[in-house]
């Protein structure tokens, strides 16, 4: 399965927009302290749809607005995805465990692209907010 994620500046508001434009529904998600959010999943009809998240900086979202996802079955897919976007790549995120993951990582590929690999998801538990 491949998830896309869209880094925008006013975060919220693109929720609202997507929300409306595709019939989506806000699940799991985490805001950051300004109200922003740190990430989201939406989807539609029960299925997963997209992920918005806050992007940081005044030009990240023209630069690299979209990231892909992939959720793998088992981290040994997972390792094997990594080393090979790594080679000639920069990675982002080392793999490791995430509130809502086992095991994540992020790698822009050496085209540019920006994957986000990950185990299949869970919820954190209540009371987790992102270290800003």
């Amino acid at each position: 399965m491949i998830g896309i994620g869209i880094y925008v500046k006013g975060s919220p508001e693109a929720i609202r927009l997507y929300q409306a434009a595709f019939g989506l529904e806000l699940g799991y998600h985490v805001l950051n302290r300004d109200g922003t959010f740190f990430h989201s999943e939406l989807s539609r009809n029960g299925e997963p749809f997209c992920s918005v998240v806050e992007a940081k900086g005044d030009t990240y979202a023209q630069v690299h607005p979209i990231e892909l996802g992939v959720t793998f079955e088992n981290r040994y897919e997972l390792e094997q995805a990594f080393r090979v976007l790594s080679d000639g790549g920069k990675v982002e995120m080392e793999i490791g465990e995430l509130p809502w993951s086992p095991c994540a990582a992020m790698v822009r590929d050496r085209f540019g692209v920006k994957w986000f690999l990950s185990l299949p998801q869970h919820q954190p538990q209540a009371g987790w907010t992102p270290e800003t």
